[in-house]
C-alpha cells in the first residue's frame, strides 16, 4: 500500500558500487535539552583521507541528544589534561579529542579520549588500529561509545540503513538498491537494473535484505546475502508478491500475496518454506510489520473502509484489533524495538506525515512537518526514526528523534530516494 507510483521499466547485481554522492546533514527542529559537548579536530586528521572528529560531530548531534561546542582554534589531542574549569566556564559538560596516524604498512592508529569537564575525570579512551577504508567505521564506534558513556543508551551510528533509488530520464531509469553507513555516506549498491525494486527489510542479524524485484516481469520477493551478492527467489506465486518482513529472531518472513484473491498477510520460513495464510478479509490486507516480541504482526488493512493500522497474534486465527483512530489513512506500520512505539504515515488533509503512537497510551503525536512523507524505520535502540520525504523538490532521506529533532541527509545526485530501512545491530 506504497502511496507513490512505480514507474516499470532486469537489474542484475552491482556489488561494491558506489553512490553517485555523499551524503550531507543539515539539522533542523526544536528538540529536547541538549547535552553541550566538545570535540576538537584530531591531531593529523587532515592529512587522513576522512574527517574523523567531523564524522563524530556529525553522529552525536544527528541523535539530537547533544550539542556540539565551538573549537575552532583548540589544539588538543589524547595526550594532553584538559583545562577542564576554563572549559566549564564555557558551558561544556564533557571533551572528545584525539589523533590520527598514519603507519608504516598504510594503516591508521586512531586514538582519542572522552573526559566528563563537570567532575573533571576520564571517562574513556581507546585505540583503533584500522585499515584507511575503515576510518568512517571507526568515527561511528567512537561516536557509539561516546553516546553510551554519557547518556547510558546503546548508540546507532555504526549500523547501516538501506533504501532504493531511481536516476536517469524516462527512456534510461535505473533502480538501485543501496546500503550505506548510518547518516547515508558509504553507499554501497547491492542491486541495480531497469526495473523497480522495493521493500528493503533487514535479517535481524544484518547479514541479509529481503525485497521486492520486477525484474522478471511481476513483483517478486529475494533474499540477498549482503556481503556476498547471493540471493533466492522465496515467494513467487502467481498474482503479486510483496512487503517482506523479517520475523524479530530471523526464522519466519511475513508477505503479502494476492495468489488466493485479494492481498492478504502469510508466513513462510526464512528459506521460503511452510508458507501459512494468517489473515483472512475481503478487503486489503498489507504492510505486515512485527511487534519486537515475534508474538504479533502489526499490518495495514481497509477492512474497516479505509486504511488503518491492525495488530493481530503472527499464528493468525485470531480477530485482528485496530490500533490507529485518529485520522481516516494511516499507513506503513513500524514498530519499535523496545515495544513501546510504533510509527506510521498519517494523512492530514493532503499531506502524509510521520505519526508516533505511544501503544501503552494510546497517545499520538506527529513529528514531521513536510507534505510527502513515508516509510518510517526506528534505529535499533528504538531513539532515532528514518524516513524518506519530498523537500524542495528533491526526494530525501531524513531522521527524526522521538520529540521531532528533525536531520536531513542530502542525497547529491541521486534522485528519488525512498523506502529506507534502518539495520539492525552489527555489520
Amino acid at each position: 500500500m506504497k502511496r507513490r507510483t512505480l514507474l516499470s521499466a532486469t537489474p542484475g547485481l552491482l556489488l561494491g558500487t558506489p553512490a553517485l554522492a555523499q551524503i550531507r546533514v543539515d539539522i533542523s527542529g526544536v528538540g529536547a535539552s541538549q547535552l553541550p559537548i566538545a570535540i576538537a579536530s584530531f591531531r593529523d586528521e587532515s592529512k587522513a583521507p576522512q574527517p574523523v572528529s567531523a564524522i563524530v560531530r556529525a553522529d552525536l548531534e544527528r541523535s539530537g541528544v547533544f550539542r556540539a561546542v565551538d573549537t575552532t582554534g583548540v589544539l588538543m589531542d589524547e595526550g594532553g589534561r584538559p583545562d577542564f574549569a576554563a572549559w566549564r566556564g564555557k558551558g561544556v559538560d564533557s571533551l572528545l579529542a584525539g589523533s590520527v596516524m598514519r603507519l608504516a604498512d598504510g594503516s591508521y592508529d586512531v586514538r582519542y579520549k572522552l573526559w566528563d569537564a563537570v567532575r573533571g575525570a576520564e571517562l574513556d579512551g581507546k585505540s583503533y588500529p584500522v585499515d584507511a577504508g575503515d576510518l568512517r567505521l571507526a568515527a561511528h564506534r567512537i561516536a557509539d561509545t561516546v553516546f553510551e558513556k554519557l547518556t547510558g543508551e546503546k548508540g546507532v551510528f555504526s549500523t547501516r540503513i538501506a533504501y532504493t533509488s531511481r536516476t536517469g530520464g524516462r527512456a534510461n531509469t535505473r533502480h538501485t538498491l543501496y546500503v550505506a553507513d548510518s547518516d547515508g555516506e558509504n553507499a554501497q549498491a547491492a542491486l541495480s537494473g531497469n526495473q523497480p525494486i522495493i521493500s528493503p527489510s533487514w535479517s535481524p542479524d544484518g547479514r541479509s535484505l529481503a525485497y521486492v524485484s520486477f525484474e522478471k516481469g511481476k513483483a517478486i520477493v529475494f533474499v540477498q546475502n549482503t556481503s556476498t551478492g547471493a540471493r533466492r527467489e522465496i515467494a513467487a506465486f502467481r498474482g503479486s508478491n510483496s512487503a517482506p518482513a523479517f520475523s524479530p529472531d530471523g526464522s519466519r518472513i511475513a508477505v503479502t500475496l494476492t495468489r488466493d484473491g485479494n492481498s492478504q498477510l502469510y508466513v513462510m520460513g526464512a528459506d521460503g518454506s511452510g508458507l501459512k495464510r494468517v489473515s483472512y478479509s475481503s478487503g486489503i490486507d498489507t504492510e505486515a510489520a512485527w511487534a519486537s516480541d515475534g508474538a504479533s504482526i502489526f499490518f495495514v488493512s481497509d477492512r474497516g473502509g479505509g486504511p488503518q493500522i491492525y495488530r493481530m497474534g503472527a499464528a493468525g486465527g485470531e480477530t485482528p484489533q485496530r490500533v490507529t483512530f485518529s485520522g481516516n489513512y494511516n499507513i506503513s506500520p513500524a514498530p519499535s524495538p523496545d515495544g513501546k512505539w510504533l510509527a506510521y504515515i498519517t494523512r492530514q488533509s493532503d499531506a502524509f506525515r510521520v505519526a508516533l503512537l505511544e501503544l501503552s497510551s494510546g497517545q499520538v503525536r506527529i513529528l514531521s512537518d513536510a507534505r510527502d512523507d513515508e516509510s518510517p524505520s526506528f534505529a535499533p535502540n528504538s531513539k532515532l526514526i528514518l524516513y524518506a520525504s519530498r523537500q524542495g523538490g528533491r526526494d530525501v532521506l531524513m531522521t527524526t528523534s522521538l520529540d521531532g529533532r528533525k536531520t536531513r541527509l542530502g542525497s547529491g545526485n541521486l534522485l528519488d530516494v525512498r523506502e529506507p530501512a534502518w539495520g539492525p545491530w552489527g555489520r
